[in-house]
């Protein structure tokens, strides 16, 4: 009887192993994916060496999208997001985000930790019905994607929102200079010289420092 009952112990200590660790439950969203976007000030260039999600879960994601931004018509100030990027699939709503990027016309590199206030997960997962000019009809939409702005200075700009129902300041932070500096993606990507019209339109004007 004793044989019998270390055998089903053991039996099921065997396959609690082997079922191994429970996997989080997928995301439930309204949409297959969310998406990150990036953006800077005319002729302030800038590269993005990675972007880290930690989810709603609690779950940790690296490299999610990395990269160039979108440009805006005008070097002081800014636009309110943009509608493209890149979905952000099997991960749940944001609860921090992790950026880090080089500021290729100073040139310096940042970091900074973006907390996600719950309003933003709210209005991401509210619909709303608008008038969408692109497909020219009434549709039921969502401000599924985040924009990340990046400017020299190391200021963060964060919007919310969706290509037609537009986007939401998010907020305004400073990130840090980031103290190991460039080429922290592990692809040999340096510091390298704005473009020509770029660098033409510094040389003239300088860095206006404070203007976003």
């Amino acid at each position: 009887m004793n044989r019998l009952i270390f055998g089903i112990g053991l039996l099921i200590s065997l396959s609690a192993c082997a079922s191994g660790p429970r996997l989080p439950p997928a995301p439930k969203l309204p949409y297959p994916a969310w998406y990150i976007g990036f953006a800077a000030p005319k002729h302030m260039e800038v590269w993005v060496e990675t972007v880290d999600v930690l989810d709603t879960r609690g779950l940790a994601f690296f490299r999610v999208h990395g990269g160039v931004a979108s440009y805006t018509g005008k070097v002081e100030g800014w636009h309110q997001g943009v509608s493209g990027g890149k979905p952000i699939n099997n991960v749940d709503l944001p609860d921090q985000i992790f950026l880090r990027w080089q500021s290729l016309v100073e040139p310096q590199a940042y970091r900074a930790r973006i907390q996600i206030p719950q309003w933003v997960r709210d209005e991401m997962v509210r619909p709303e019905r608008v008038y969408c000019r692109g497909s020219k009809e009434w549709i039921e939409d969502y401000r599924f994607a985040i924009t990340l702005g990046m400017a020299p200075g190391g200021i963060v700009k964060v919007w919310v929102g969706g290509p037609c129902l537009g986007f939401k300041e998010v907020g305004r932070y400073q990130a840090k200079v980031e103290p190991l500096g460039p080429n922290q993606d592990g692809r040999g990507l340096f510091y390298r010289a704005p473009n020509p019209a770029a660098q033409a339109w510094i040389d003239q004007h300088g860095i206006p420092y404070g203007s976003w």
